[in-house]
């Protein structure tokens, strides 16, 4: 244990507990202190004692120096994997983590920084996966904000037996902190302050360091003016060595104390330390060449340096012994030297990014070769998938006088890609309003449209975009994105035609330009927003689509023709190929770090997995849905989530759950301005108050969404209309029979035009309730049966469950009591296996009624009993026997009954006696 240690009980002790925690699952400490009062220090042993423990150990320094050089900290992590272990990442994150480590330098497309991270959290699995693993982190507040965001992509799903180590520097001289620490669970974040020591450790840290011991008026002078901070000790002990006594001036603060370290040293030696804090990885040779003199000369320096407790020489390698050092000997050197020394550092490293950096702190006025070496600089951070340095570059030119428009689209293209959707849109919307019309301000314009579609706002986004294609005027190759964005936005605000129109556009400009990739999502798109609206699968268009796709394109994944494929697949009931295609997507969006895109994804393979009548593996897509959306934070993701949430509790019959994520969602969704989000929690709603039976609150529920059909009667494709087989069964428990044939016969003339398997069946289904509730019974079993054939061409389990209940009642009704109780009891066994409950215990009403029991004398039947019930409510006979699929007579007859067994004589006694016994 180093000295000074032993009166560190609080931290060692944290840092013992952290290490031996019998606990597997992820963990963070971060330990928090003024510059000097030896985080390192406990890091340093706390890294020895974790191997010691068996910890696979990744360590990372990252210095001042090097906060502005992308994925630097990130690079010093990587650098001891096991070798084996960059083996596991696939293609796509391994070329990213390639392209970060400089291994590869191949042109090609851009660097997706979602790859890069999610390649990072393949390698930490990977590790871990082979045992327990630290993950260390030196003054994190130094971290790059290319590393800081892949670290924290890493932090949010930190796995199982993996923790990691931190240490933050606070107080006026440190950072903003580290806002993009947040680990899976909130608790297994742990800070603990490292406090200042006392004057028993002090002494043994200066005995350590300094070989000598220091009498006690001393060491309490000494205590007194450092406030028990080790480094500020150490220094003050060394002034006082070097002569100055008991009674004389010492410094009182820890930037004086440097100074006067740092003003009395040799002028070449000075130089060679502000060359040395100027260099992001200082070796001699880098020095030598900046001062201007051969490198055993630096060396001969650097080790006189190195005996004043400056520098440490590590190799060829050179760095501060303390941060606070570094920061003092650039500081403390005049503006013009340190411009001068930049100068002379741009002409000797040779990587772009570093060589721009030094230009432009070494600038005093805009010149062109420092303004192109920024953009140079920026395009290599883009390259390297490290938009956020990019972004920084960017700026830079613009302060050095480089303001153009192109550069503030560039710059707010750049930070809306780090995350920084509020740097974005500022910038966007100045470009805007200060460039005239033409391409530049076009392409602002198309920006600030993308970022507003991410940022939730539809109908915003539409008009800017519609802006962007008009002022592109002939340029496709601009026009032809806009067009596509634009009709997404456009059928997300509620505007399906002018959607088509522009995708139709699209398909139009991209033929001419000969793009294919841009083709092959225009006639996806195309053919996705006229299948929404009732004209069909335009199957020769999706496989032209899919033929031309760039699959290795970084095209949002609502756009790509494959994802639109597997969509279309579930809408016309191919579901098994749907759910392959959609599982192989959300493969591959996980490989490249796409957690925005899961989003999408998520929403439509669980409507296919409950289509397909696996609610298990529904929820528990929804639940991983959930917990994403709530890591992204913003009102699209979260209305989506919720609404799949409340659909799933519906199914499950959690009632009060279904309504109250339902609002939720429809909140959100108000908020983006999307008519389409709002669509689905009503859906959900609406079909949980038909399965309890309230079919007054399932048609005040439904009641918007019921100008769709009017409006649009060729759209009732399944992914715009299961409200309507709802609503017809509340409209016909109301007696409302003639909206419900209305609905009814669009759904069987879509069905039929359309040869859609789902649509026919339900509209079979629809149409057996219609003749049931006329009283037309033998008319409404056979239509049931149509039903059921169609069925047999989809497998929709829940829906083929649901025309069965209905068909073993009209069995009931016609007396065919065999019948009625099989095919009751098939119906029943389905829903208890898909785990629908509140159609499971229909099921089993209607089996009572199809099988009279044996019952004691004076007690109400099964059928009796529910009668009774609704009556109770005060239906009359006429929606009673809507409800119960019987006739109103036969009503009439069962309350005649109950009234003589019960022994009263209306329904105002009726109601006072519910329950019913």
């Amino acid at each position: 244990m180093p000295n000074g240690m032993a009166s560190r009980i609080a931290e060692t002790a944290a840092v013992d507990e952290f290490l031996n925690s019998s606990r597997r699952d992820a963990g963070a400490l971060v330990l928090e202190g003024d510059a000097g009062i030896g985080k390192s220090t406990l890091l340093i042993a706390a890294v020895e004692q974790a191997r010691g423990l068996g910890y696979q150990v990744l360590v990372a320094h990252p210095a001042q120096a090097e906060s502005v050089l992308a994925y630097a900290a990130l690079t010093d992590l990587l650098g001891d994997v096991d070798p084996s272990a960059w083996d596991q990442l696939p293609p796509a994150q391994r070329h990213a983590v390639d392209r970060v480590m400089l291994w590869d330098d191949a042109a090609g497309p851009a660097t997706d920084q979602r790859a890069v991270a999610a390649g990072f959290l393949t390698l930490v699995e990977v590790l871990a996966d082979r045992g327990r693993l630290l993950l260390v982190i030196d003054d994190a507040q130094w971290l790059d904000p290319s590393s800081a965001h892949v670290v924290g992509f890493v932090a949010r799903r930190l796995p199982a037996r993996t923790r990691m180590l931190l240490t933050v520097r606070t107080g006026p001289d440190g950072s903003a902190g580290i806002d993009w620490l947040a680990l899976p669970t909130p608790d297994a974040v742990r800070r603990v302050t490292v406090r200042p020591l006392s004057l028993g450790g002090l002494h043994a840290v200066l005995s350590d360091r300094l070989g000598r011991s220091f009498p006690r008026p001393m060491m309490a002078r000494i205590r007194d003016i450092s406030g028990g901070n080790p480094f500020f000790a150490i220094e003050l002990a060394r002034a006082m060595s070097s002569g100055a006594g008991a009674g004389a001036h010492l410094p009182t603060t820890l930037s004086e104390l440097v100074r006067g370290r740092l003003g009395d040293l040799d002028p070449t030696l000075h130089e060679c330390l502000l060359a040395t804090a100027c260099l992001a990885s200082p070796t001699v040779e880098t020095v030598a060449r900046a001062v201007g003199c051969d490198p055993a000369t630096v060396v001969d320096l650097m080790q006189e340096a190195e005996s004043k407790g400056l520098i440490e020489i590590d190799g060829l390698a050179l760095r501060f012994a303390h941060p606070l050092l570094s920061h003092g000997v650039y500081t403390e050197a005049a503006p013009g030297r340190r411009r001068a020394m930049h100068r002379r550092l741009a002409g000797i490293v040779d990587q772009t990014e570093l060589r721009a950096r030094h230009l432009a702190l070494g600038a005093t006025v805009v010149d062109e070769h420092t303004l192109q070496a920024l953009d140079e600089a920026a395009e290599s951070a883009r390259n390297r998938g490290a938009p956020a340095a990019a972004a920084e570059f960017t700026d830079l030119a613009i302060g050095l006088g480089g303001d153009t428009p192109a550069r503030r689209v560039r710059s707010a293209t750049m930070h809306f890609n780090a995350g920084d959707n509020t740097r974005a849109r500022a910038a966007l919307e100045q470009a805007v309003a200060q460039t005239a019309p033409g391409e530049v301000r076009a392409e602002a314009l198309r920006m600030l449209g993308i970022v507003l579609l991410f940022a939730d706002s539809f109908v915003e986004s539409a008009v800017l975009l519609e802006r962007a294609v008009a002022e592109a005027r002939d340029n496709l190759a601009a026009r032809v994105p806009m067009l596509i964005t634009l009709s997404f936005a456009l059928v997300n605000s509620g505007r399906m035609d002018d959607a088509i129109g522009r995708a139709r556009s699209a398909i139009d400009e991209a033929t001419l330009l000969g793009d294919d990739h841009l083709l092959s999502q225009a006639l996806s798109m195309n053919a996705v927003l006229g299948f929404m609206r009732g004209d069909g699968y335009d199957e020769q268009a999706m496989a032209r689509a899919l033929e031309l796709e760039d699959v290795e394109a970084h095209t949002p994944v609502a756009f790509r023709p494959r994802a639109q494929y597997a969509l279309l697949q579930a809408w016309i009931g191919h579901l098994d190929e749907s759910r392959r295609e959609l599982a192989a997507i959300r493969r591959q969006c996980l490989e490249r770090g796409e957690e925005s895109e899961l989003i999408f994804v998520a929403f439509h393979q669980v409507m296919a997995e409950v289509w397909a009548g696996d609610l298990s593996a529904a929820a528990l897509i929804g639940e991983d849905f959930m917990e994403r959306a709530l890591q992204l934070g913003t009102d699209l993701p979260l209305s989506v989530a919720l609404t799949t949430r409340a659909l799933l509790a519906a199914y499950a019959g959690r009632a009060d759950d279904a309504r109250a994520d339902a609002r939720e969602a429809l909140a959100a969704g108000r908020r983006c301005g999307s008519t389409r989000l709002m669509e689905w929690p009503v859906t959900a709603v609406g079909f949980l108050e038909v399965s309890l039976g309230n079919h007054r609150a399932a048609i005040d529920t439904i009641t918007p969404l019921l100008v769709m059909p009017e409006m649009a009667p060729d759209a009732t494709e399944v992914i715009g209309a299961t409200f309507i087989p709802d609503a017809v069964e509340a409209m016909i428990g109301l007696g409302e029979l003639d909206h419900a044939h209305r609905l009814t016969t669009l759904l069987e003339r879509n069905g039929s035009r359309l040869d859609r398997p789902w649509t026919s069946a339900v509209g079979a289904r629809c149409r057996a309730m219609v003749l049931a509730a006329r009283g037309d019974v033998d008319e409404a079993a056979r239509s049931a049966e149509v039903a059921m054939a169609h069925h047999d061409r989809v497998a929709m389990p829940f829906e083929r469950a649901r025309t069965q209940l209905l068909l073993g009642q009209l069995h009931r009704r016609r007396r065919h009591k065999d019948a009625a109780a099989a095919t009751i009891k098939e119906a029943l066994a389905a829903f208890e296996q898909l785990g629908v409950p509140l159609w499971a215990d229909r099921a089993r009403a209607e089996l009572g009624r199809a099988n009279v029991a044996p019952q004691r004398a004076g007690g109400l039947t099964p059928s009796e009993r529910r009668v009774a019930e609704l009556a109770a409510t005060g239906m009359t006979n006429r929606e009673v026997a809507a409800a119960l699929f019987i006739s109103p007579k036969t009503v009439e007859a069962n309350l005649a009954r109950i009234y003589r067994k019960l022994g009263i004589r209306s329904r105002a006694e009726l109601g006072r006696l519910t329950p019913f016994e």
